[in-house]
């Protein structure tokens, strides 16, 4: 899978674009990856998919955040989840509080049903990054980890993860492993090509299964 968003998509960065201010092109952008997606070989199982970047400041949480937002248009059940523990964008694009979510959940702190948000766009809930970490590694790597991934992929149609840049830190690497699916975003004419090949080489060495990538023109 590999699809290229046009200009006017890699400029909506940190704000919710609503679909109805959708150009034509990026429309059929979001369709042609929510189609790749639906026809991934095993589509029932492929239910829980990772996003990032070889680097920062790529384009990747606005792309994630207007990909379930789309996906939530076509009357499926979204979840949007923030695993950036350290810098995490998605409150800010959704105007939620940020205080409490997954880290308190992998800290056994709250439950999942206590610190979802559910949205006014489709059926599209959103799980904020709740307490910032200074190492979140070992935490999404335990076992509730690997539980509240079973429990929200029995609950929803699909599970996007807004993970950070997999060059940069070491916690994406060991979410790749976890979900079904992996897909990198690119952004085209600052994404270097030794560092999409290192990008797909980690992945490789953390057994993430990369499906995809999205290039994010600027």
């Amino acid at each position: 899978m590999s699809v290229n968003l046009n200009r006017s998509f890699s400029q909506m960065k940190k704000k919710l674009i609503k679909p109805s201010s959708f150009n034509s092109i990026t429309s059929d952008q979001f369709r042609m990856i929510r189609t790749n997606i639906k026809f991934l070989p095993d589509e029932n199982k492929n239910k829980v998919f990772l996003m990032t970047s070889p680097n920062n400041k790529e384009g990747k949480s606005t792309t994630i955040t207007n990909l379930a937002v789309s996906m939530a248009q076509q009357d499926e059940k979204i979840l949007l989840i923030d695993a950036n523990l350290k810098n995490p964008v998605i409150h800010h694009i959704f105007d939620i509080p940020s205080q409490i979510g997954l880290a308190d959940i992998l800290m056994n702190k709250k439950r999942f049903d206590e610190v979802v948000h559910s949205t006014e766009i489709g059926k599209l809930d959103v799980l904020v990054s709740g307490t910032t970490l200074s190492n979140p590694a070992e935490l999404l790597g335990n076992e509730t980890m690997t539980y509240l991934l079973n429990l929200v992929s029995r609950i929803y149609d699909v599970v996007l993860i807004d993970a950070p840049s997999i060059l940069k830190t070491t916690e994406t690497h060991i979410l790749a492993n976890q979900c079904d699916g992996v897909i990198l975003v690119l952004q085209k004419g600052k994404t270097k090509i030794d560092k999409v090949i290192e990008a797909k080489r980690t992945l490789e060495l953390a057994h993430g299964n990369l499906v995809g990538s999205i290039i994010n023109e600027k």
